[in-house]
C-alpha cells in the first residue's frame, strides 16, 4: 500500500530554488552587487570580443585564447545569474527539471573549459617568453584551433555524467533545492537513494581537472619565472614579472574558491549553509568580472585600441 502522505518525485517536473536560505529578507539588497557584477562581466567580455574582432593586428594566439575565455565567462555567468536575479527580484523560484539539469551541465562544462583555457594561455605565455623566435611557428592558427577543440571536448565529456546521474536517481523526499542555482551536489542530495557514485565522481572530476591543470600551469610559470630572471635589464624583469603576477592572481581566483566551495559542501558540516550558498553564488561571477580587467584592461594592445576607439567616437 502506498503512503498517501508521500509525494512521488521520481521524475519531478520542477524544482524550487530558495535563493540564499536564511537571507530571504535581504534578497533585494544582495541582488544589487550581483546585478552590478553581472553587468561588468557582460560589458567587459563583449568589449574584448568586439575589439579583437575589429583589429586584425590582434588576430594572434594570445587574443584568440582571450576570446575563448570571454565567451566561456559569458556563457558561465549567463547560465546562472539571470535565474538568481529573478529569484531575488520576482521570487520566481520554479525551474523545470530538464532546465535544471541543463544548467547543471553548463556550469560544470564551462567551468572546466575556463580552466583548460587558462592552461592554454599559460602555454602561450611560456612560448612567447621562453621561445619568442619560434612562437609563430609553434602556435599556428591550426594548433590554436586544435587546443580549443581539445578543451571543449574534455570539458563537455567530463560534465556529461552530472546530469545523467542526477536524472537516474529517484526523488521521493522533496523538490526544494536550498540554492540559487542547480548545483550538482545539492540536487542529488534530494534523492532517496545511495548517491555515493555522484559524490565520488564530483570529487574525481574536481581533483583530476584542477590537479592536471594546476600542474601544467605551475610548470609553465616556473619556466617563465626562470626566463624572467635571466632578462638583461631590471625594468624588463619588473614589467614581465608584474604581468605574470596579475595572471597568477586571476588563476588563483578561479581555483581557490572552486576548491574551497566544493570541499565545504561535502565536509563543512559546521559552516552556516547561507554562507556556503552565498559564496558558491558569488563564485559564478568573480572570474568573469576579473578576467576582462586582468587580461583586457591590463593588456597594452587592448587598452590602446579601446582608448583609440572611444576617442575616435567622441571626435
Amino acid at each position: 500500500m502506498s503512503d498517501s502522505n508521500t509525494t512521488d518525485f521520481t521524475n519531478p517536473s520542477t524544482f524550487i530554488l530558495l535563493g540564499i536560505p536564511g537571507l530571504e529578507a535581504t534578497h533585494i539588497w544582495i541582488s544589487i552587487p550581483f546585478c552590478a557584477m553581472y553587468a561588468i562581466a557582460v560589458l567587459g567580455n563583449f568589449t574584448i570580443l568586439f575589439i579583437v574582432k575589429r583589429e586584425p593586428s590582434l588576430h594572434r594566439p594570445m587574443f584568440y585564447f582571450l576570446c575563448m575565455l570571454a565567451v566561456t565567462d559569458l556563457v558561465l555567468s549567463t547560465s546562472t545569474v539571470p535565474k538568481m536575479l529573478s529569484i531575488f527580484w520576482f521570487n520566481s523560484r520554479e525551474i523545470n527539471f530538464s532546465v535544471c539539469l541543463t544548467q547543471m551541465y553548463f556550469v560544470h562544462s564551462f567551468s572546466g573549459m575556463e580552466s583548460g583555457i587558462l592552461v592554454a594561455m599559460a602555454l602561450d605565455r611560456y612560448v612567447a617568453i621562453c621561445h619568442p623566435l619560434r612562437h609563430s611557428t609553434i602556435l599556428t592558427n591550426s594548433v590554436v584551433a586544435k587546443i580549443g577543440l581539445a578543451v571543449v571536448l574534455r570539458s563537455g565529456t567530463l560534465a556529461l555524467p552530472y546530469p545523467f546521474l542526477a536524472r537516474r536517481w529517484p526523488y521521493c523526499r522533496t523538490n526544494i533545492i536550498p540554492e540559487s542555482y542547480c548545483r550538482h551536489i545539492s540536487v542529488v542530495n534530494l534523492a532517496c537513494a545511495d548517491i555515493h557514485i555522484s559524490s565520488y565522481y564530483g570529487l574525481f572530476d574536481l581533483f583530476s581537472v584542477i590537479g592536471m591543470d594546476v600542474f601544467f600551469i605551475s610548470v609553465s610559470y616556473t619556466q617563465i619565472l626562470r626566463a624572467i630572471f635571466r632578462l638583461p635589464t631590471k625594468d624588463a624583469r619588473l614589467k614581465t614579472f608584474g604581468t605574470c603576477i596579475s595572471h597568477l592572481c586571476a588563476i588563483s581566483a578561479l581555483y581557490i574558491p572552486d576548491l574551497f566551495s566544493s570541499l565545504m559542501y561535502r565536509f563543512g558540516h559546521n559552516v552556516p549553509w547561507h554562507f556556503l550558498v552565498l559564496s558558491g553564488s558569488v563564485y559564478q561571477l568573480v572570474p568573469p568580472v576579473l578576467h576582462p580587467i586582468i587580461y583586457g584592461v591590463r593588456t597594452k594592445e587592448i587598452r590602446g585600441r579601446l582608448v583609440q576607439h572611444l576617442t575616435h567616437k567622441k571626435n
